[in-house]
């Protein structure tokens, strides 16, 4: 039991000192700005409290290990945390499923959803169950087909 919550809170300190500096974009700001205002905002809040992250990292897209187009998430952080941003009254099912989907087109494993168009800051922590862990490295290097 205690190795399955373990891994069901994988990257927990990272994704928690992430949700500590969205917390703090919200409490400064409020909520009503547009997405970007929210994305400058955290940007700055990450590089302060220390973080490593690239803001809109277009990543690729694969079927059948075969390029088929690009996304961009909002932020990837630590080479390990895709981090989709909204400024929406509610987060709904649609939005957790885009976030989901980036996990698994970009072969990454945990995941971050922030909305902080609602009076609290909302999160979800989402995983990729069908996660492959490639070959070591960064996720977004160049698959090729065998």
């Amino acid at each position: 039991m205690i190795s399955k919550m373990k891994n069901q809170y994988k990257y927990s300190d990272l994704t928690g000192s992430i949700i500590k500096a969205a917390m703090t974009v919200h409490s400064t700001l409020g909520n009503g700005f547009q997405e970007v205002i929210y994305q400058r905002a955290l940007q700055i809040e990450l590089k302060d409290v220390g973080l490593s992250f690239v803001r809109e990292q277009e990543m690729p897209v694969y079927y059948k290990n075969i390029p088929i187009g690009k996304r961009r998430v909002d932020f990837f952080g630590e080479d390990k945390i895709a981090l989709e941003i909204k400024a929406v009254l509610e987060l709904q099912d649609v939005h957790i499923a885009q976030a989901i989907n980036y996990l698994e087109a970009f072969d990454l494993e945990v995941g971050l959803l922030i909305n902080f168009g609602s009076r609290s800051l909302q999160f979800k922590r989402v995983y990729n169950k069908s996660f492959k862990q490639k070959a070591q490295g960064n996720p977004l290097t160049k698959r090729t087909s065998n």
